[in-house]
């Protein structure tokens, strides 16, 4: 049997400090959407709640490690996950520990590199996702000092302005201080409903503000999309045909293809690629 092929993966946050903005149904059926495409992904649970794990149909009974050991322990990453009903898809779950480790974090040593140094070699996957939680704490930091990019999920509301500018003041202090190469790769409008006219003034204004960071696609509200963890199914296998569905699978793609158009101006730009075999 032939072993998968080991590569550094591209990282992605997605993160917003504001709760009920559809962070982890963007999460759960983006990862889905690009393993639709072929990709390989690893959905990692950073919110103590666990919402993406319940929803990827992972019982918490059956955790045996989480999100937490990355932070604490040195596992074997591959191990520490757990295979999804979606092929190509494994998450690694959130745990009750993690609620907790908060308070560890503030004495730990490096502790907010825990994640990266946990992450930064090579592994049989083409994406890893985080999952983090609805604020701007030591757990979504050690996320964006991870990641090489942040999707930042916007509900169409009156505040939403106001809650993203806070995300981009402590995604700017993170890229001078820790990360440096930590950018928006885009901002997604979720919970859209054409009948209401404030979806239509909140889409003008964020478009106005961000210009190109804000991906063409919205996200509908959708009743499917709410039904589906419950099934512990993302949207898109739950019922593909859905509107909510489908704007993710559109999603993933215009991801896709920012990725490239990241790649390839890093390449015109000269900045040295990382060897699939190795970490530079």
């Amino acid at each position: 049997m032939q072993k998968p092929s080991l590569k550094l993966p591209r990282f992605l946050a997605i993160a917003n400090q504001k709760g009920g903005v559809g962070k982890t149904t963007t999460a759960v059926n983006l990862a889905t959407a690009l393993c639709a495409v072929g990709k390989k992904v690893l959905l990692i649970d950073l919110d103590p709640q666990g919402n993406a794990s319940t929803g990827l149909g992972v019982r918490r009974s059956a955790i045996r490690g989480s999100a937490y050991d990355l932070l604490f322990d040195d596992p074997d990453v591959v191990s520490l996950s757990v295979a999804t009903k979606v092929p190509n898809l494994r998450v690694i779950p959130s745990s009750i520990h993690l609620s907790g480790a908060e308070v560890e974090l503030v004495t730990a040593p490096r502790r907010e590199y825990r994640l990266r140094e946990a992450l930064r070699h090579p592994l049989p996957f083409d994406y890893v996702i985080f999952d983090c939680p609805p604020s701007l704490s030591l757990l979504t930091l050690n996320a964006l000092v991870a990641v090489d990019s942040v999707l930042v999920p916007m509900q169409c509301e009156f505040y939403a302005l106001e809650g993203f500018s806070h995300l981009v003041k402590t995604i700017d202090r993170v890229r001078k201080n820790y990360n440096q190469k930590l950018n928006i790769q885009g901002v997604v409008l979720t919970m859209y409903d054409k009948r209401n006219n404030l979806s239509a003034m909140v889409e003008e204004d964020v478009r106005a503000h961000f210009g190109d960071k804000v991906y063409q696609t919205v996200i509908p509200r959708n009743v499917r999309l709410s039904e589906a963890p419950s099934f512990g199914l993302p949207a898109i296998v739950y019922d593909m045909k859905c509107s909510g569905a489908q704007a993710y699978i559109q999603l993933a793609k215009e991801v896709l293809r920012r990725e490239k158009g990241i790649a390839l101006n890093a390449k015109k730009a000269g900045v040295p690629q990382i060897s699939k075999n190795k970490v530079a």
